[in-house]
């Protein structure tokens, strides 16, 4: 096997070799690194704009996934065909199959389709399209999580005695969800890290904003430290810095104050402080149980945990916890996924991709069934996409799942739908969308039908949402109904085969050549 990622030149910061194709595969610099060349590559660039080299850019408009080719992934499994019923049901249209779904220790959080858009915060892509991203999901009857730091991000905030008591921004992104909801389906929750729980986030959230869950957050799988945005005023950053956040570098410092004057410097970073939990399980968890019982206390109907792709041994602490304390929903985010902004080469070289986590998380959850013990409802994230991978998400995490993370995907859509709804309004209808027409209606395939449920309001981002999502579960009906498979419930391990022995030794589903053997076996010699 060859190298998996080739260093030192990525579309995310703008960076080739010189050399193009010829590099040493290792450092992934040019085998001739030549005297005179002006630093196309990383480390060229580095060597004149320094940290700014670390962050995808440009900041605010693009968001990021990871470049590392993980020796398993999604594409080692193919989805096993049936003709004969699941429970000898009768099938005649696959538009009979049933994709709703509910999550929650009562079942309380339906949803339409199993997708859930996860932590959207304070980045700047996220605040651009919010509108879009939360009334998408509510027209969807999908879920969206309001990610950390965008109280404490919002100027026009109000803190009093240390508390967050106003955030127009979150009150503009809640709204755009229960604007827009419908009978019941979807749901709207907040996360929060260290910040917003020294803030009180989450209290004003449930108070104020009528949260539907609440979010602790240990990590995700882009990266295992905290949250980090750009700051392109002194101002802000100096604000920030003033709320308690880290921020490089110093805007009280004259150097630095200096160097943006006359633009040296692009602007400044916020970092939030990294959180760390005792190795001491029982000090550990008892600290946990009591967050838990306080946001239950507060009037948590539904509480969260969302966690990174640490080692093993932290996935088995987030279940463990999330057992004892009976969490509703625990999300699982492996590396690879996707991001606002995160450092690049940690995002590439750090955790477990998804389906080396998907397939840990899966033999957890049912060690501590078979032991008779409370297993959370599980939300698998990293890098999916698609119709495929939220069935082969779901056979590989039967029974424990209920729904998959897809933000970055969500954000794609609702991007591309503004994009278009912007050149319609400004008469200039863009490629390849324009071949379709030179309106809303016309261009939209569902706009019509979403008018005429919902309104006229409804931003064209949303739109977007709604035709990908209703795409996926068109898609993943007919996936369903071609293994005989009538409910997502009915969905097993058994539904999907490895193509490698590797993706068999890493996952525990069998190889291909193996499947089904027996059986066959039997029916031959009947």
């Amino acid at each position: 096997m060859g190298s998996l990622l080739i260093p030192n030149k990525t579309a995310v910061n703008k960076t080739k070799t010189r050399t193009g194709e010829s590099v040493v595969p290792s450092s992934g610099m040019c085998v001739t690194c030549l005297d005179g060349c002006p630093g196309f590559c990383e480390i060229g660039k580095s060597a004149y704009r320094g940290p700014e080299v670390i962050y995808p850019e440009p900041f605010g408009k693009v968001t990021s996934g990871g470049e590392k080719e993980y020796p398993v992934d999604f594409t080692h499994f193919n989805i096993t065909g049936s003709i004969t019923g699941h429970h000898q049901v009768e099938y005649d249209l696959f538009t009979n199959v049933n994709l709703e779904t509910s999550m929650g220790r009562d079942g309380g959080l339906k949803l339409k389709l199993p997708i859930i858009c996860t932590g959207l915060g304070s980045t700047k892509i996220a605040a651009n399209h919010f509108g879009a991203l939360g009334s998408g999901a509510a027209i969807s009857g999908t879920g969206v999580v309001i990610g950390e730091n965008v109280a404490g991000m919002d100027d026009e905030s109000t803190i009093t005695n240390g508390k967050i008591t106003d955030s127009p921004d979150l009150v503009r992104r809640f709204k755009s969800f229960k604007d827009n909801q419908k009978d019941g389906y979807g749901f709207i929750a907040i996360q929060a890290n260290q910040e917003d729980w020294r803030l009180g986030v989450l209290e004003y959230s449930m108070e104020k904003l009528g949260a539907d869950a609440v979010e602790l957050k240990w990590g995700q799988g882009a990266k295992n430290i905290g949250g980090e945005v750009k700051l392109t005023s002194l101002e802000k950053a100096q604000k920030m810095k003033g709320r308690g956040y880290v921020v490089i570098p110093d805007p009280d410092d004259p150097i630095a104050q200096e160097a943006f004057k006359n633009g040296t410097i692009e602007g400044f970073e916020r970092h939030t402080r990294i959180g760390a939990i005792s190795d001491y399980l029982p000090r550990a968890v008892d600290g946990f149980i009591n967050d838990v019982e306080h946001l239950r206390g507060a009037g948590a109907k539904y509480v969260f945990l969302k966690t990174g792709s640490y080692r093993p041994s932290d996935l088995a602490r987030a279940i463990k916890f999330a057992s004892l304390s009976r969490i509703d929903v625990l999300t699982i985010d492996g590396s690879g996924g996707g991001t606002g902004m995160s450092p690049w080469r940690m995002m590439c070289e750090w955790g477990i991709p998804t389906v080396y986590i998907a397939a840990m998380t899966y033999n957890m959850c049912k060690r501590l069934a078979d032991r008779g013990e409370y297993v959370p409802d599980i939300i698998l994230a990293g890098g999916l996409a698609f119709e495929d991978h939220i069935y082969k998400a779901f056979a590989l995490l039967s029974p424990f799942i209920k729904a998959v993370g897809m933000s970055r995907s969500t954000i794609c859509a609702a991007m591309v739908g503004n994009t278009i709804g912007k050149s319609i309004e400004e008469g200039k209808t863009v490629k390849p969308a324009g071949e379709f027409g030179n309106n809303v209606d016309e261009i939209f395939y569902y706009s019509n039908k979403v008018k005429s449920e919902f309104g006229n309001a409804i931003p064209n981002g949303a739109l977007g949402i709604y035709s990908y999502y209703q795409r996926m579960g068109t898609g993943l009906r007919q996936i369903m109904a071609g293994s005989r498979r009538q409910n997502l419930a009915d969905l097993t391990r058994d539904d999907i085969f490895s193509l490698t022995r590797e993706c068999e030794d890493v996952t525990g589903i069998s190889y291909i050549m193996d499947y089904d053997r027996e059986k066959a076996e039997r029916i031959l010699d009947a």
